[in-house]
């Protein structure tokens, strides 16, 4: 049975081997790499991959789960910042930087992002919806009249995962038929018109 890593050198190793995931994945595509390509990649056996991990298949889960970690920690810090923008400034200034974070290291993780959004993800993507409702919940706070806006808890979850669902099938989309910053644009006037004619329908007359 694969080991979690305890030590310190464990761990490094266990790092290594993930990382080299993203290299083959963004070269060769899931279908492509092997377990050897990753091996080969973190300069180790594959008998040492084994250690750690049972086949390929998990070391693209755990992938994932960091891929996923990185969005909410790239994420957290930009909150006290997008809480006082106004909400589609606050989207649009949120979804550059995801653009940026996927463009690191030659689009390292733009292409895994594309092979990774073709499997169902959805079980993963629990921690990034959180730090999304958190966005909005510090939103309101700092624009107070805004919780005159009907069924808040209802249209933020519309708005989160109909967001993220129209970002995963875009980047999932080798030729997209809109560019990435016309999604980015529509989506913040979606959500921008949606409350400025909430905010007229529910003005104190």
């Amino acid at each position: 049975m694969p080991r979690k890593p305890k030590q310190e050198r464990s761990k490094a190793t266990y790092d290594a081997i993930v990382e080299a995931g993203f290299i083959c994945v963004a070269e060769r595509g899931m279908a492509g790499t092997t377990t050897r390509h990753i091996a080969d990649t973190a300069g180790i056996g594959v008998g040492s991959l084994y250690e750690y991990f049972a086949n390929k298949e998990e070391v693209f889960d755990q992938m994932t789960k960091q891929f996923v970690v990185e969005v909410v920690a790239m994420l957290q810090p930009l909150v006290p910042e997008l809480a006082r923008m106004s909400i589609g400034e606050a989207i649009k200034v949120m979804l550059q930087h995801f653009e940026v974070f996927l463009n690191r290291n030659d689009q390292r993780y733009l292409r895994c992002a594309r092979e990774a959004m073709r499997v169902d993800i959805k079980d993963y993507m629990q921690p990034v919806t959180t730090v999304l409702t958190e966005i909005v919940m510090q939103h309101v706070l700092h624009h107070p009249e805004q919780m005159r806006i009907r069924s808040i808890p209802a249209m933020s979850y519309i708005f989160i995962n109909g967001g993220i669902f129209a970002v995963v099938q875009h980047l999932s989309n080798p030729n997209p038929p809109i560019t990435y910053e016309e999604l980015t644009q529509g989506l913040a006037d979606m959500v921008d018109h949606y409350v400025v004619r909430e905010m007229q329908l529910t003005a104190p007359r």
